[in-house]
């Protein structure tokens, strides 16, 4: 899955879709178009916008749910709960953990989240 193909398929066809199974691709180019938006963000707030975090705040804002769904369906492909993104409460050991699991190789075959995602 290249960088767009993933993008597109968090932002626009899976949206709010906490269903089904990510591969590693999809989520990391994912995670890494995030990044990218919230640093031009930050830099267009700092010296267009003199300051402040507007900008910033709807990146994050517009980027909370599909962020959510493309890690819950990832822990899917890994053959683990959505439900195990809460442990981002729990500082630094929690991300640590879900770091570790969302960058491990998904379960072969058919689980209980569904059929493994293609390539």
């Amino acid at each position: 899955m290249s960088f767009q193909e993933a993008v597109q398929s968090a932002l626009i066809r899976k949206y709010a879709d906490f269903q089904g199974r990510a591969a590693r691709p999809e989520f990391w180019w994912f995670m890494l178009a995030i990044a990218l938006a919230t640093l031009v963000a930050s830099i267009l707030d700092e010296f267009v916008l003199r300051g402040g975090s507007i900008l910033e705040t709807l990146v994050g804002l517009g980027t909370v749910i599909p962020s959510l769904a493309v890690g819950a369906r990832r822990l899917h492909d890994t053959d683990r709960s959505g439900w195990w993104l809460l442990l981002h409460l729990l500082p630094l050991i929690g991300v640590i953990v879900l770091i570790v699991w969302w960058a491990q190789p998904g379960e072969a075959g058919r689980k209980r989240f569904g059929e493994p995602p293609t390539a």
